[in-house]
């Protein structure tokens, strides 16, 4: 059963549209690097001028607070797009921590939209692009330019495509509830366990090292949709796992990402009493590549 059509991902290839829920943040100054390094949860100086990974900020007791590409523009520069945070309230957030920090904080309203069907990175005519290709195929995350169309329909594949590879997108109601390794975000790349502190990274690393990850994020694939929260059971109702985000795919399946044991067979799934089968995520979506 495909759940996710890898071939090119739209009628209208090349044409931009717009990410609504999407936000950029930047960080400015003498520090960024630096604040970035020793608040987010990847090794921010282990990117190069103009190179991107996925990283997050989280609370002390190690939960995500938000998750998004973390860009490093320039020696005294970084831009995090979030997918789903208020950029306004993460902004404010984050500014509490500057103290003597030689570093600004903003929230340029730049439109943010992408393509599908094309991949590729770099700047070109006051345009930024992020290439987030993956095994799904070619696609590109836009920020500046003219504000573009909206488009429901390659909307839907863009989160089809973000569920499938793995990255989780988490509503308001989904902050605060995960460790990194609940939502298996090394299969992203977007955390560290060497680069030393960082809020939550006793819990991230204590977890790591002492080999206590038993419960992961795991793809379903079921013709009915369930929302965020809710419990997903085994085939005698138990409680087996939790659901974390759902899209739709492109043979019509919702595609279902929940975190539930990680030993838990294939099979075990079901959704409002339907069987719900578990499927591997797509790869290719961990950056840098």
């Amino acid at each position: 059963m495909k759940v996710y059509d890898p071939r090119p991902m739209t009628d209208k290839p090349h044409v931009p549209f717009a990410l609504p829920g999407h936000g950029l943040v930047t960080l400015e100054g003498r520090d960024a690097i630096a604040f970035s390094h020793a608040q987010f949860m990847s090794d921010v100086t282990s990117l190069g001028d103009g190179q991107w990974h996925w990283s997050g900020w989280l609370t002390p007791k190690g939960r995500v607070l938000a998750l998004f590409a973390l860009l490093r523009r320039a020696p005294e520069s970084v831009w995090l797009v979030l997918p789903d945070a208020d950029r306004e309230s993460f902004a404010s957030a984050l500014r509490r921590f500057v103290f003597r920090s030689k570093v600004a904080i903003a929230t340029p309203d730049l439109p943010i939209s992408a393509l599908l069907g094309c991949g590729s990175g770099g700047s070109r005519d006051g345009v930024l692009s992020l290439d987030m290709s993956g095994e799904g195929g070619p696609r590109t995350l836009l920020i500046g330019g003219d504000p573009a169309a909206p488009d429901p329909a390659a909307l839907a594949r863009w989160r089809a495509a973000d569920v499938a590879h793995g990255l989780p997108r988490l509503a308001p109601a989904q902050a605060e509830k995960w460790t990194p390794q609940q939502l298996s975000l090394e299969r992203l790349r977007a955390f560290s366990v060497k680069k030393g502190c960082y809020p939550g990274q006793e819990i991230v690393a204590r977890t790591h090292f002492l080999g206590q990850a038993k419960r992961g994020l795991r793809l379903l694939a079921a013709d009915v949709a369930p929302a965020p929260g809710e419990r997903v059971q085994d085939a005698a109702g138990e409680p087996l796992g939790e659901v974390v985000c759902v899209a739709t795919g492109t043979d019509g399946l919702h595609l279902i990402q929940v975190v539930a044991p990680l030993d838990a067979a294939d099979d075990a799934f079901r959704v409002h009493g339907r069987t719900a089968p578990a499927r591997g995520f797509l790869g290719g979506l961990a950056r840098p590549a």
